[in-house]
């Protein structure tokens, strides 16, 4: 392995004025110094594209791409992929804040693990608009019962399953996202579609370690999950979809039923009757339709307005 790799950190910005400058300096702040900087700005409508204008001004060696057309970020991240110059990449939104040692911690890691893993993910805290505490990752899903351990190694069967990862933090082989082809730009978001294709091929390391301030201030993307009309759900579908075609054997089957059969409730209970049909239809599909399935699906025939129900399940069970 190489001693002192390259790392590039891809700052995607949009309409984070707010943040840019911070983020920005948490990354030109860490300790770990062989690092490649590139800004792209996804034709931000507020002041982004002038403050990371100040920003290579100060910072001569920081690149930046500013889009004139709004991309989506996924199409958006390829196309700064294609500068990337690091054995290693982050995907570092710039509204969040990294810890000073975080990348030379995530490179150290890497050194100690054979060349199966492709992947180092960490714990992370999340901090609100202003920057105040929120919750810490991991602590927050134990105490709620949403997870019992990290998984590592393959976590294919964990990742189709189950969220648990903050991608955010995570610390990417380059030759991963060349196998991939960057990240898939018809979907709306990255990360399941990510996890899924990389951890068929790729075993995947945890370090204990707060690494990432990850920022939840309403406008993030995370904050529109489940809401009516969310695009984010039919992506999540397209990627089920494609999981049927990476299983390999039962289990792996199983672990894509747990998700779909919680994306069909989830849609139901959100008023995505559109999107429940077509879980249901991957049910259906995969000739594994239970008799509750069969009640879920009667239920989103109904068209009952489910909303409420779900968000006072939601209040009590993870406020």
């Amino acid at each position: 392995m190489k001693t002192n790799p390259i790392v590039t950190v891809i700052c995607l910005c949009y309409n984070q004025a707010r943040w840019v400058e911070e983020a920005v300096a948490s990354v030109l702040n860490q300790t770990y110094q062989n690092i490649q900087i590139i800004i792209a700005d996804d034709a931000s409508t507020d002041d982004s594209a002038t403050i990371i204008e100040k920003i290579k001004a100060h910072h001569p060696q920081v690149e930046i791409l500013l889009f004139t057309k709004n991309e989506g970020n996924c199409k958006a991240f390829n196309k700064a992929f294609k500068h990337a110059k690091g054995d290693y990449l982050i995907d570092f939104s710039v509204d969040d804040v990294m810890m000073p040692n975080r990348i030379e911690k995530q490179v150290d890691f890497f050194q100690t693990l054979d060349a199966s893993f492709g992947v180092v993910f960490t714990d992370a805290e999340y901090i609100d608009a202003d920057g105040a505490f929120l919750r810490v990752h991991y602590d927050y899903l134990f105490k709620k019962g949403l997870l019992t351990r990290v998984p590592v190694g393959d976590v294919y069967r964990s990742v189709v399953s189950t969220y648990f990862i903050a991608s955010p933090t995570m610390m990417v082989k380059k030759e991963v996202f060349d196998e991939l082809g960057g990240y898939d730009e018809s979907l709306t978001y990255e990360d399941f579609d990510f996890w899924v294709r990389s951890s068929r091929n790729w075993n995947y390391g945890f370090l204990n370690y707060i690494s990432t301030k990850i920022r939840r201030s309403g406008k993030s993307m995370s904050s529109g999950w489940y809401k009516v009309g969310d695009k984010q759900l039919h992506s999540t579908y397209i990627v089920c979809r494609k999981a049927i075609l990476l299983n390999r054997d039962e289990d792996d089957v199983k672990a894509l039923l747990k998700r779909i059969r919680y994306e069909l409730r989830q849609s139901i209970f959100s008023g995505n009757s559109n999107e429940a049909k077509l879980f249901y239809g991957l049910l259906v599909e995969l000739n594994r339709v239970r008799n509750s399935d069969r009640m879920l699906n009667v239920l989103n025939k109904l068209g009952l307005p489910l909303n409420g129900v779900r968000d006072f399940y939601h209040r009590m069970r993870f406020r």
